[in-house]
């Protein structure tokens, strides 16, 4: 699970004085509430600077969060993960913080309906303003289907105006954006070339009878054409837009940041155009001979679909046939070729030994033997060591997110991101560390969840009922057609039976040397896309309490074809069954693991993880390290023998 940054909550004066900038630029378009959700132009969920409109205005930092600015109040609507960030960074004498999933919190859909209603009962009408680059077309669907009393407006983009006047432009100034060098992946290293990605892309849009397809995902522009770059924090992606038609292929992007050599390997497949003809190539090419348009609700804006159709009124007469539909590069990149799966398998065995290399050195800086003042170890000192065992490996690219090194009550903030160097660890406490890293090929995400000192009972029961949650989930065979939210409840039953939940999801796709969170697969109570070979997933249960402190405990995986039973006829499997291998491989705190507690299935897989762990990464350490995972990973020999 990856984190923004937490930051402490921004100066009061200073958010007033914006809050009051947009009052005054809603009033002039005639605006009740305007909407700042947290995605930029491409959908992205971790944001360049330049387009942090709402962390900007609000001082809100987290991932996900929509922030609604009425005439005379504001909301922010915040899942659990960000029940307790919000309340650290917002101020509540100028927002309200509507934290979704508890009692009597309204959504932000019903709390636009209360206004809607309000309006109606005026013989009025609430007018809802947003910028609808920055809205996913299903997003404005639901909002057409479900509120009463409102009208969506889409407009101008209010917050980027205030960002350019006085005071703000000299003391305040929006960063650079859209400027990284480009580098291209080789072939060996993506498994599959530029013009066979095209090939099959194509294929998928005429099965769909399309022409065109329109692209705004980072990942998915950087997936198709091999390349990558650094113009979203931690994410090795780049700002631009793709079209791609039956014949050509059109890259829209900053166009000064691309090396010769990358121009020239690429020139065959791809037409190179400044980020800012994106609109007018779409339209020109789009209305040229009444083109069917691939278009994905959800990973589209609106502001695109409003290039191709300007009356939406008229659809009929309109030139271009719009096809809602799923963009085929979402699952194409989601279900990763051998090559791609043999980097993944290296990158995450490298950062499971930088994780583990750490836990060692947090045990040895915490050692008995040691003076106080050398046991003084902060949650800083520790993300600061993860990070330098990480570029110890070869293929380090940096980080995949900014460490969570959560100490003590910090640990039960879900996205913790700012590890202090005063925060100390504490006999008695939690040390939650969920760390990631990019290498060369592959990306990595996983969390332990450590123990300073002696455990209590109340520690070691809830810690094991998260690990056999993890367990549940990893351990499952599922036939082919399961989808994550069948899995999502499997990863929960013993969590419920104990009386024990979390707010997130079990788990996220990861990328190929891409975004830690990628679509379409995932394990949640949404996660409708079916599970198959190829797709890596985390499995990450948790338990988390305010003032007590938090356990999460997570892995990377591959969903694996499990079947061996063949029809002698056609050799195909008689029944597809799947199951998932582990990337990641990293002692858990067997401090905290109460055998007992596990079923025999549990137990055994718990041990064969265990054997792996060795077996895998002590050949690569030194003796003393290996000595270290050794112990790390055998509970209870007597036990193991047992199994």
């Amino acid at each position: 699970m990856a984190p923004l940054d937490l930051v402490p909550r921004t100066n009061q004066a200073s958010i007033a004085v914006k809050f009051s900038a947009l009052r005054a630029l809603m009033a002039a378009h005639q605006l009740d509430s305007y909407l700042v959700p947290s995605a930029d132009e491409h959908l992205n969920e971790y944001l360049p600077e330049a387009k942090q409109r709402r962390a900007w205005v609000s001082g809100f930092t987290g991932s996900a969060g929509e922030l609604l600015v009425g005439r005379e109040q504001a909301w922010l609507f915040v899942d659990s993960r960000y029940h307790e960030q919000a309340d650290l960074e917002v101020d509540p004498s100028l927002v309200q913080v509507v934290k979704l999933g508890l009692d009597e919190q309204k959504t932000l859909i019903e709390t636009l309906e209360m206004l809607g209603d309000t309006a109606t009962e005026a013989n009025t009408v609430h007018r809802l303003g947003f910028d609808p680059f920055t809205l996913a077309i299903a997003q404005f669907q639901t909002y057409e289907k479900q509120l009463a009393g409102v009208e969506p407006l889409p407009g101008a983009e209010l917050v980027d105006q205030i960002r350019t006047q006085t005071p703000w432009v000299e003391s305040d100034p929006i960063p650079p954006y859209g400027n990284s060098k480009l580098f291209q992946l080789p072939d060996e290293l993506t498994g599959e070339t530029i013009k066979q990605k095209l090939t099959r892309v194509r294929e998928a849009m005429q099965k769909a009878k399309t022409d065109l397809l329109p692209i705004a995902k980072l990942d998915q522009v950087a997936w198709l054409f091999n390349l990558r770059g650094q113009d979203i924090p931690y994410n090795p992606v780049f700002i631009a837009y793709a079209i791609v038609t039956l014949e050509q292929a059109f890259l829209f992007t900053n166009l000064a940041r691309i090396e010769p050599e990358v121009r020239q390997a690429i020139a065959d497949q791809v037409t190179l155009l400044p980020y800012e003809q994106y609109p007018e190539t779409l339209k020109t090419l789009s209305q040229a001979n009444k083109l069917r348009v691939l278009l994905d609700p959800q990973g589209i804006t609106l502001g695109t679909y409003h290039l191709l159709v300007e009356d939406r009124q008229d659809l009929a007469r309109s030139k271009v046939k719009i096809v809602e539909k799923a963009n085929p590069i979402e699952g194409m990149k989601a279900r990763k070729n051998a090559v791609e799966l043999e980097q993944m398998q290296a990158a995450n065995l490298k950062a499971s030994r930088a994780k583990t290399c750490t836990l060692k050195w947090i045990c040895d800086q915490l050692d008995q033997d040691r003076t106080l003042q050398e046991r003084r170890l902060s949650e800083l000192d520790v993300a600061q060591a993860i990070a330098q065992f990480y570029r110890q490996e070869a293929g380090y690219q940096g980080l995949s997110f900014n460490t969570i090194a959560a100490a003590g009550t910090n640990s039960s903030i879900v996205h913790y991101g700012t590890p202090s160097p005063d925060t100390i660890l504490q006999p008695g406490e939690f040390l939650l560390l969920d760390s990631g890293a990019q290498y060369w090929g592959g990306t990595t995400d996983d969390t332990r969840t450590l123990i300073v000192g002696d455990p209590t009972p109340e520690q070691i029961q809830r810690y094991t009922e998260v690990l056999k949650a993890h367990i549940n989930c990893a351990g499952q065979r599922f036939p082919k057609g399961t989808s994550g939210i069948q899995l999502d409840g499997i990863a929960r039953s013993d969590l419920w039976l104990s009386g024990l939940d979390y707010g997130h999801g079990t788990g996220h796709g990861v990328g190929a040397f891409l975004n830690v969170h990628e679509g379409p697969n995932g394990i949640s109570k949404r996660a409708q896309a079916l599970l198959e070979p190829g797709m890596i997933t985390s499995i990450e249960p948790g338990f988390y309490q305010p003032g007590w402190g938090g356990i999460r405990i997570e892995n990377l995986y591959v969903v694996k074809d499990l079947s061996e039973a063949k029809d002698s006829q056609t050799n195909a499997a008689i029944t597809a069954w799947y199951g998932f291998e582990p990337l990641t491989y990293i002692p858990f705190e067997h401090r905290l693991i109460d055998w007992n507690r596990l079923e025999p299935r549990q137990q055994k897989w718990l041990a064969h993880y265990n054997e792996a762990v060795v077996e895998k990464l002590a050949p690569t350490l030194d003796s003393s390290e290996a000595e270290w995972l050794k112990e790390a990973c055998n509970l209870d020999q007597h036990e193991f023998d047992r199994i």
